[in-house]
């Protein structure tokens, strides 16, 4: 998914910029373009506004920001970058498992090194 970001406010833009960083690329290259004012002459356009016409509806976190543009992003019919970004999360996500698995691990044995150690003495 190739987002672009074009808003007139300073600070929609920035703060958008910080939730969709590896995500963004320029203008021409994008697939969805975000933006606070109203733009129905481009089907790839995302409007953002406290308006209930809004593909989102301010105020919204970066997991329903990013979860409306997937919905887009399916909704637009482009696949063919999609399965590879879907591989990269689940990639990531069993890293995650893995690393989240071996501090538990780690964690049951001080513990338990702990309990040891009290009822030894």
């Amino acid at each position: 998914m190739r987002v672009a970001v074009e808003c007139k406010s300073p600070l929609m833009q920035r703060s958008l910029e910080l939730f969709l960083g590896k995500y963004l690329t320029p203008v021409k290259n994008c697939d969805i373009l975000i933006r606070d004012a109203k733009c129905f002459e481009d089907e790839r356009c995302f409007y953002i506004s406290s308006d209930k016409e809004a593909d989102l509806v301010k105020p919204f976190s970066k997991s329903q920001l990013i979860l409306a543009l997937e919905k887009r992003y399916k909704e637009m019919n482009i696949s063919e970058t999609k399965e590879s970004v879907l591989e990269e999360e689940t990639i990531d996500f069993e890293i995650l498992e893995k690393r989240i698995e071996q501090l538990s691990k780690e964690y049951q044995a001080n513990i338990l090194k702990a309990v040891r150690a009290f009822y030894e003495k």
